[in-house]
């Protein structure tokens, strides 16, 4: 097998509005499908209204079921309260992680000071799926600040990995995730290169959030692009070409079927309108932001 993985597809992340937020979405997309286990991609970046309470921005009270929604925090914050009474602020450098499980209503919205540091919110969104046997599971929350954030760093000290979950040569994330992923956020000087070694078995992508990357064994990409990697090699080497920022991720395929709407991601379409029908009735809890 080769020391490096070969490019399988490369996806630009189009503009797409949700609601009244803009978001960039590499996949899935009509060039794309989904990258087992991971459900789709969202890359924020807006300047939060100053006309206006933080309470009334942002993304209100919504449900999730079937997955975990997980939001890497790149500038700025965000404020997470959910139903189950999770009440949290995680700023630039952390990872908010959420197993929605069996159900829950959660809010994300821009805390309180955001705009001592310049009022501008810029975030990763990876949804990750759940397999079916633990899709109803109780759900969880795990806030992941900057300073509790593992790093990796080159030799040449231009490449800094924070490790959030799964492993780098021996360093481990502290995120429980609930199936073999790996997620790590690389930030590199212009110059810098690192090896990832990635497990054979696991699906793989990075996402250039900005600046200039050169694969080995592929091309180089610039920022707002995704790189989807073959089965067949062992990891992927990247160089930056100028400072870039990238999100590295692979997981264990769960190679299950998938039925969703919106914010439910099950294996039947009877078990959607069972969330539906759940949410409606209050099951998945109530959320009332104080």
């Amino acid at each position: 097998m080769s020391a490096y993985r070969s490019v399988k597809n490369v996806l630009y992340a189009d503009l797409k509005e949700m609601g009244d937020v803009p978001v960039r979405q590499p996949f899935p997309s009509m060039h794309a499908d989904r990258i087992d286990p991971f459900l789709l991609l969202h890359h924020l970046q807006v300047q939060v209204p100053d006309d206006r309470p933080v309470k009334h921005s942002g993304v209100g009270p919504h449900p999730h079921r079937g997955f975990s929604p997980v939001t890497f925090i790149l500038k700025g914050g965000v404020h997470h309260r959910d139903s189950r009474g999770n009440n949290s602020v995680v700023w630039a450098g952390g990872t908010q992680w959420m197993h929605a499980g069996r159900g829950i209503v959660h809010s994300e919205r821009p805390p309180e000071g955001i705009f001592e540091q310049g009022g501008e919110q810029e975030m990763l969104q990876l949804w990750v799926n759940s397999p079916a046997a633990r899709k109803m599971e109780q759900p969880s929350y795990f806030a992941l600040h900057a300073e509790d954030t593992p790093v990796v760093h080159s030799a040449d000290g231009l490449v800094n990995v924070q490790v959030i979950a799964g492993a780098l040569n021996g360093t481990r994330g502290p995120v429980p995730a609930i199936t073999p992923v790996n997620t790590f956020v690389a930030r590199f000087s212009k110059g810098g290169s690192f090896y990832f070694p990635l497990p054979p078995a696991h699906n793989a992508f990075i996402y250039v959030v900005n600046g200039v990357v050169e694969v080995t064994g592929g091309s180089i990409y610039t920022g707002l692009h995704a790189v989807v990697f073959g089965n067949d090699g062992e990891g992927i080497q990247l160089a930056a070409d100028e400072d870039s920022l990238v999100l590295i991720a692979s997981g264990q395929p769960l190679n299950e079927k998938i039925a969703a709407n919106g914010p439910f991601v099950m294996n039947t379409e009877t078990e959607v309108l069972e969330a539906m029908r759940d949410y409606q009735m209050g099951k998945m809890g109530i959320l009332i932001e104080e």
